[in-house]
């Protein structure tokens, strides 16, 4: 006599499958999962995941307030560096020395904790926008952004959201929710 386990029962519940950072279902080859999440507040820091790998996170300790960056190379998927600029008190020279240089096919990975805008100027909203920003140009005090460009790139990028810091519609008392985006970046093809 065999007894039914869970297994073979009808009435178990099928295990939600989860793939390359928690995606609902797998990408395509030649594709880069990731997933990204804004930080929320200025309570709970932000986080980018790239092919099951946390590129940045509260964990890790390498988040901070303003816009936090990861450089991936576009080919091999490899992270180049991952930084936090302050962009409240910070000196945004420094962002700029960070993305000025990039190489062709660089992705750029950005999400905001808690104030992602004051010290942004014209030069920054433009290099934002070159990557494939539809929304550095409208940034603003405490807004929540998420985004991902790429060097070289000739359209926009499908891959961004913006919510603005409005009291109306803010999630916490001062800040709007924190944004949650995932997806499947096409690797770059290597020069040929």
């Amino acid at each position: 006599m065999r007894l039914a386990g869970p297994e073979n029962s009808v009435t178990a519940e099928p295990r939600t499958r989860k793939y390359k950072c928690g995606l609902p279902q797998p990408c395509p080859e030649e594709h880069l999962a990731f997933r990204m999440v804004s930080g929320a507040a200025n309570v709970i820091g932000p986080k980018i995941c790239l092919e099951d790998k946390m590129l940045m996170s509260s964990v890790k300790d390498n988040v901070g307030r303003g816009l936090n960056i990861a450089l991936v190379n576009g080919v091999s998927g490899e992270l180049l560096e991952a930084r936090a600029f302050d962009m409240w008190a910070g000196d945004v020279n420094d962002l700029l020395k960070f993305i000025r240089p990039l190489h062709e096919g660089t992705l750029v990975f950005v999400a905001s904790y808690d104030d992602p805008a004051t010290k942004m100027n014209e030069e920054t909203r433009k290099l934002f926008t070159e990557l494939g920003s539809r929304n550095a140009k409208e940034l603003a005090f405490r807004d929540s952004w998420v985004f991902v460009g790429a060097k070289g790139v000739q359209n926009k990028s499908p891959f961004e959201q913006h919510v603005k810091n409005s009291k109306h519609t803010n999630k916490y008392e001062g800040w709007p929710e924190a944004l949650e985006m995932e997806g499947c970046i096409p690797r770059r093809s290597v020069a040929s």
